[in-house]
């Protein structure tokens, strides 16, 4: 797919944080791990912000999943389980299997329902007005609903937790590493990215086992759900009897808000390689990189929404 050069000015607009309430999407991987509940969670917590629109199962491979299509199916289970528990029964309607494969051809999308209505829903949102896209998983529901339509490139702002950091050794990051092909698409469309890199930034948002005790357990029947789930992950995981995880994917949500909750800069798209490794460019058009993550201040907030009665 050969995209045209975005105009820079526009994009440079859609790239500021957002002022008063916008309609969001959330594509998530939501029973990989444990972030992802979490990130699902507070976004429904900021209704004041986020006027949530529709949900979509994006796929994962690990081993809790025996296939991409496996992932996305329990994370599309996942994420009505949490709707029942955050009482949000009404978005149920509004939430869509993703892909069942990654994307491997960067000219031909993957066909699924969350493509299919992000790429017609988007169409409802200009320059001016942009749906904001939140990814936490493999980007190939968004790449393909950008390839079925790429009119919705310059009508969305993706913000995407995937890709290691620009001064980490490799970019061989879950999100990425299973799904380069989409990950060069969003990188190289010109559209409005803001980029949450892993290793080496969102990796110092993480949380101990006794702090998901102490600030979770026993708030509401949510956060009973929430914080069992991290710490039977957590120690599933854990190489010592002191263990912390980082809940990557809350950042995600969290740029979106009004809060001093991490740094970023402008900077231009670097090109992601299928050997892992990134490319920088100086020619390429903006995105918004995030160098920074406030672990404390967003942790506070996180707790104080979601251990609201």
């Amino acid at each position: 797919m050969n995209w045209t050069v975005p105009n820079t000015e526009s994009l440079l607009r859609r790239l500021t944080k957002p002022k008063g309430k916008i309609d969001v999407v959330l594509d998530t991987d939501t029973y990989n791990e444990l972030d992802d509940q979490f990130a699902l969670s507070y976004m429904m917590k900021n209704s004041d912000k986020l006027n949530v629109k529709a949900l979509y199962a994006a796929p994962f491979l690990n081993d809790k999943s025996v296939s991409p299509k496996d992932g996305m199916e329990k994370s599309y289970d996942e994420i009505l389980k949490l709707l029942t528990l955050l009482k949000r029964e009404d978005l149920k309607s509004v939430t869509f299997k993703g892909s069942e494969t990654y994307l491997t051809d960067e000219d031909k999308p993957v066909l699924s329902p969350a493509a299919e209505d992000l790429a017609k829903r988007a169409m409802d949102y200009t320059p001016e007005k942009p749906l904001y896209v939140v990814a936490i998983g493999a980007i190939t529901n968004v790449a393909s609903a950008l390839l079925l339509k790429p009119e919705i490139r310059d009508r969305i702002v993706l913000v995407w937790l995937g890709g290691n950091a620009l001064h980490w050794p490799d970019n061989r990051e879950f999100n990425m590493y299973q799904d380069i092909a989409a990950g060069r698409i969003v990188f190289g469309c010109g559209a409005a990215l803001v980029q949450l890199p892993c290793a080496g930034v969102v990796s110092g948002f993480s949380v101990s086992e006794p702090e998901f005790k102490d600030y979770f357990l026993g708030k509401n029947e949510l956060c009973d759900y929430l914080a069992h789930y991290a710490i039977e992950e957590g120690r599933r995981w854990a190489q010592a009897e002191t263990w912390s995880r980082v809940i990557w994917d809350v950042t995600a949500v969290a740029w979106l808000l009004d809060g001093e909750f991490m740094d970023d800069t402008l900077l231009h798209s670097p090109i992601p390689q299928y050997d892992d490794t990134w490319t920088p460019s100086n020619t390429r058009h903006f995105m918004r990189y995030v160098y920074s993550i406030h672990r404390d201040v967003l942790l506070k907030d996180l707790v104080q929404k979601l251990t609201e009665k």
